[in-house]
């Protein structure tokens, strides 16, 4: 009998897997990257039996890591460490946290995204550029919004191209800032650190600020360095997120796309963006769209990303023109 402290966290990923049962597993694996799905299936394609003590084993252990992770999100590190105490004894307790601080994804400042943004903003107002382009990389895009948008214009390009070109934060770093907010706001946070910032950050920020924001920063991007505001732009709205846009933009759209780019665009949409589209075009228009990409035969997936981007331009200079409307956080979001 495999012994449950010498599985892997593959093989107990797997094992897990395996206990939900096919339509539940499905579910949580859809939710993990690609890289990790893979794995994974491999994993269980490889596993034959597995005996009920191991795979209690495993059940068990799962469902304490995600008690103990409630547990932080409530009150804090020392506050899962005293009611796991109290439920499981020191030595257990102690493992659990170890565990998760080890294997999971929990963020610091995770009692601090709790907190009011306009707090937030008078807190931060003073600090570095540096500092608040680290504290706003772990906060919710949401959150991290309005306290961008609540900066001077000045200060609010500089901490978004810091914010783009944060890769990985040092565990001392976060634990020295987590250190003073914790004194300066009496806040319990966590000491664990993950991967922050990057363009994907900013973008999933800037989607939510107010247009006049998203203007002013782009812009002092585009002084300051080019390439990251090209970058930034590109991933502003993609070409999946034409379905947030109403029946008259889309039809707008339509009318300025290369029908040509329009069948490759589609060679790996969504059946959700394939059905918007139809929907805004003439009956004849989409049967001759659908037999278009029914008889292109193989396309290289550069050439589909190629034709994509192309529309997204399409959409982005409509929207800077007022033709259309992106849905955006802020003022921009009422419709009137």
């Amino acid at each position: 009998m495999v012994r449950q402290k010498q599985l892997t966290g593959l093989e107990k990923a797997a094992i897990f897997l395996m206990s939900l049962g096919p339509e539940l597993s499905s579910l949580v694996l859809k939710q993990l990257p690609q890289e990790d799905i893979e794995r994974i299936t491999y994993q269980i394609a490889n596993t034959t039996m597995v005996d009920t003590n191991t795979r209690q084993q495993v059940m068990d252990e799962f469902w304490e890591l995600h008690e103990a992770r409630q547990y932080i999100f409530q009150g804090g590190i020392k506050y899962a460490r005293e009611i796991l105490e109290r439920a499981l004894g020191p030595a257990r307790a102690a493992e659990i946290i170890r565990k998760l601080m080890a294997t999971s994804k929990i963020r610091p400042f995770n009692m601090i995204r709790k907190a009011d943004p306009k707090q937030l903003v008078t807190f931060l107002y003073n600090e570095h550029p540096q500092t608040i382009a680290l504290v706003l990389a772990y906060l919710e895009p949401e959150q991290a919004a309005v306290i961008l948008s609540a900066l001077p214009e000045e200060l609010q390009a500089d901490v978004a191209k810091r914010i783009a070109l944060l890769e990985r934060a040092t565990p001392e770093t976060v634990r020295d800032l987590e250190q003073v907010l914790e004194q300066r706001l009496q806040s319990v946070v966590g000491q664990d650190f993950a991967v922050a910032g990057g363009v994907k950050a900013l973008v999933d920020i800037l989607n939510r600020v107010d247009r006049s924001t998203e203007r002013t920063i782009l812009e002092a991007l585009e002084q300051d360095d080019p390439e990251l505001a090209d970058e930034v732009r590109k991933r502003m709205f993609v070409f999946e997120d034409i379905v947030t846009l109403d029946d008259n933009s889309i039809r707008r759209v339509l009318r300025e796309v290369d029908m040509r780019d329009l069948a490759l665009a589609l060679k790996t949409a969504s059946e959700e963006v394939a059905n918007r589209i139809y929907r805004n075009l003439s009956k004849r228009a989409a049967e001759m769209l659908k037999e278009d990409i029914e008889y292109m035969g193989p396309t290289r997936l550069r050439d589909v990303e190629e034709a994509q981007q192309r529309i997204v331009q399409v959409i982005r200079r409509l929207d800077e023109a007022g033709e259309i409307i992106i849905a955006r956080g802020g003022r921009d979001a009422i419709v009137v």
